[in-house]
Formats: C-alpha cells, sequence, structure tokens
C-alpha cells in the first residue's frame, strides 16, 4: 500500500490568487528559485483550466527542452534492449518528438487516432478516486512542468516525462489502453476505500511496474519502469514473483525507491485473463473475499 499524498508535492492557492508547489526539502528544485517560480506557473496555468476550454500550452524553455531530449536520447537505446514488443510497437505508432516536450494537446491528437484517450492537465496530485475513475472515461490526468535539469535521469514525483514517455507510449496499445480503462471503470464501480486502494494496488505492480516474459526473457511494460533510465537498468535483477493478486494488494511497497519485488505475467495475455478479470469484476466486497479487509 502506499500513501497518494506521496505523489506530488502539494499545491496550493492563496487568497490572493497565487499558487505555489510545496517541494520537499530534499527535492532537487527546493533551493532553486527559478524552478520553483516555473513549477508554480506550470501549476497555476493548469488549476485555471476547466474541461471543454483547450488544454494550456506551456513554452518551454531550451533547458525543459534539453531535459526531455537527454532523457529521450537514453531511453531510446533502453526501450529496445528492455521493452516488451507491444510498448515498441505503440511508441512507434505514436510517434513523440524526442528533441522537445510535446503538448499534451498533441499527445492527445495521436492517442485518439489510436485508443481514443485524451490527457489532461493536472497542477500536481490528483484524489485517487478521479485519477482512476477518469480512466474509465478514456481521460489520463497528466502534469506538464519537467524535472529539475541537475537530475536529469531521476525525478522525486510524476512529471511530464514520465506521465508521457511512460503512460502516453504505453496507451497508444490497444491492449493497455484496455486494461486501464478497465482499471479506471472499477474505480467508478466502487464506493469503499479499501476496494479503491486494491484497484490502486494491483494497478501499481502491473500498469505502473509490470513486467513479463517474452521468449524467454524478462521484459519490461510498466511505465514506472519504462520512464526511469536507473530502474530499466536495475528491474532484471529484482526479485521476480509471479502474478499474484493478493500478495500485491498487501505487500509493502515504497514509492520514492526502486521497487525491489515485481510480479511477471508468463504472457500478455496472461496478464490480460488474470489482471484485467480482475479489474472487469472488482466490487465493494473483493477485499473481504480476498480476506484482506482487516489490512485496510
Amino acid at each position: 500500500m502506499f500513501e497518494e499524498a506521496q505523489l506530488y508535492s502539494p499545491v496550493t492557492t492563496a487568497e490572493d490568487g497565487s499558487v505555489e508547489v510545496h517541494l520537499g526539502e530534499d527535492h532537487p528544485g527546493f533551493h532553486d528559485e527559478a524552478y520553483r517560480a516555473r513549477r508554480n506557473e506550470i501549476a497555476a496555468a493548469a488549476l485555471r483550466w476547466t474541461p471543454g476550454q483547450p488544454v494550456p500550452r506551456i513554452a518551454y524553455n531550451n533547458a525543459e527542452d534539453g531535459v526531455w531530449r537527454t532523457v529521450s536520447e537514453e531511453l531510446h537505446v533502453k526501450h529496445e534492449k528492455y521493452a516488451c514488443a507491444e510498448f515498441l510497437e505503440a511508441k512507434s505508432a505514436l510517434k513523440l518528438p524526442e528533441d522537445r516536450v510535446p503538448q499534451l494537446d498533441e499527445v492527445t491528437q495521436g492517442l485518439q487516432e489510436l485508443t481514443g484517450f485524451a490527457y489532461h492537465p493536472a497542477p500536481g496530485l490528483v484524489a485517487l478516486r478521479e485519477f482512476y475513475g477518469s480512466l474509465g472515461d478514456g481521460v489520463f490526468h497528466s502534469t506538464q512542468y519537467v524535472r529539475h535539469p541537475s537530475e536529469p535521469l531521476y525525478t522525486p514525483e510524476p512529471d511530464v516525462i514520465h506521465e508521457v514517455i511512460g503512460h502516453g507510449n504505453l496507451l497508444a496499445s490497444p491492449r493497455f489502453a484496455a486494461l486501464k480503462r478497465e482499471a479506471g471503470r472499477a474505480a467508478q464501480r466502487v464506493q469503499t476505500d479499501a476496494a479503491l486502494q486494491v484497484i490502486a494496488d494491483v494497478f501499481w505492480f502491473t500498469l505502473e511496474f509490470g513486467v513479463v516474459r517474452e521468449h524467454g526473457e524478462l521484459k519490461a511494460y510498466g511505465a514506472g519502469i519504462l520512464s526511469s533510465y536507473g530502474e530499466i537498468e536495475e528491474f532484471q535483477h529484482m526479485e521476480i514473483r509471479s502474478l499474484d493478486l493478493t500478495e500485491m494488494m498487501t505487500i509493502e511497497y515504497d514509492i520514492t525507491k526502486y521497487q525491489p519485488v515485481l510480479y511477471a505475467a508468463d504472457s500478455l495475455d496472461h496478464l490480460d485473463e488474470l489482471v484485467g478479470g480482475f479489474f472487469t469484476t472488482a466490487d465493494d466486497d473483493t477485499p473481504a473475499r480476498l480476506g484482506i479487509a482487516a489490512a485496510r
């Protein structure tokens, strides 16, 4: 389990309308006033947006495009080596630029033609129920800021690189887009926090940090692995266990570190059958049926 507030730096709006992103003291941009101002500016643009309006376009500067370019170049080689074939096909179909940060409306345009998904801007943390529930409607909430340039290959929180290179490419696959829609419909269906949490936990160990056996090799399909230059180099050396829904719902994990335990599907058809089946049938009684209600 994890606490959703860990995912992003909190964003607040003062009485005068000013927006502030509260970075932790250990954040690489904490002492960089220009970076902090930039984060506030980008978060404010997302907060001003309402559905039905054009998604705000961010005028990314040379430094931000440079970070995107650095990460894209590093991951390009790693994806060819470590990503599953379905991800590579989806990435090729979406054709994201590698030399600059794409706008969210560009990502939406590409996805609409492939799987019907759309990207909506988020200033930071999106409540668990809203984030997952929106997937059922074909909407992915995404931040628009870029990680601090001092650490281009690392981010303590999901930035536009994670949201787009990881999840965007994954959403270009009809198979993975369908899995995310089913996870979202499950989130819409359940009423209890316990049931919502087990959906989120299974999502974490599959669509965020999932691996699959492909032609005798372990390959990654999880967006968290495929958007992390460091973690993509390490995942094959982690403790690999077979897919186990109950275990995934109850094991403790820390989102701020590389995941030491990963769950491998025997194939993507196996993933569809087990995890897709779980998302399709999950309801408020699921935790009790699996004997984990007391853990919530």
